[in-house]
């Protein structure tokens, strides 16, 4: 038999001439007493069972803390990591555009070294023309004073002595051609 607060308040004796029986109140008693015992004994096991499970919650919400934290740090390091590497990119893409202009301005200076050297190369070699056109030219009127001054040359040396200075043409033609051909080629 289950006791309720309101069978216990309900409860009726038997009366007696004295009063109630006394072997149906302490039997009443005793069942009472009996069932507050289980209801003790299971409010003592829940109230345990409560404690335990509040410490439970409690360790919990301590590795919830310690979860969340760990979470933050990770963000701010991952995001840290993040700025690094960018700050890392931009650092070398300039140093990248730095190097990629010094290689442009030292293949400008060495451009310009080329053709400076071409130039000269040209004036060194219309110099060298002109010094041998006059050379030729000066080679031409000794020979022509020779041919109209008689001496005793013969026929076949005068014609050895024309001959040289063509022959002398047709190289500086071929070098000239090979120099111009080189000089297109490095322009």
């Amino acid at each position: 038999m289950k006791f309720t607060p309101f069978s216990i308040k309900n409860q009726e004796f038997g009366r007696t001439v004295r009063g109630y029986d006394r072997d149906e109140v302490r039997a009443y008693l005793e069942k009472l007493s009996d069932e507050f015992e289980k209801l003790q004994a299971d409010n003592t096991e829940l109230s345990r069972k409560i404690e335990k499970m509040e410490s439970e919650m409690e360790e919990y919400k301590k590795i919830e803390k310690n979860l969340q934290n760990t979470l933050l740090t990770a963000q701010e390091s991952s995001t840290k990591a993040v700025e690094s590497a960018k700050r890392q990119t931009a650092l070398l893409i300039r140093e990248s555009e730095l190097k990629a202009q010094q290689i442009v301005e030292k293949a400008k200076d060495n451009a310009n070294k080329i053709r400076n050297s071409v130039l000269q190369l040209r004036e060194e070699k219309n110099l060298l023309l002109a010094k041998l056109k006059s050379m030729c030219e000066t080679q031409t009127k000794l020979l022509e004073v020779s041919f109209n001054e008689p001496r005793d040359l013969s026929r076949a040396k005068l014609e050895e002595y024309k001959e040289v200075p063509v022959e002398e043409e047709a190289v500086n033609k071929k070098s000239q051609i090979d120099i111009d051909d080189i000089l297109e080629k490095l322009l």
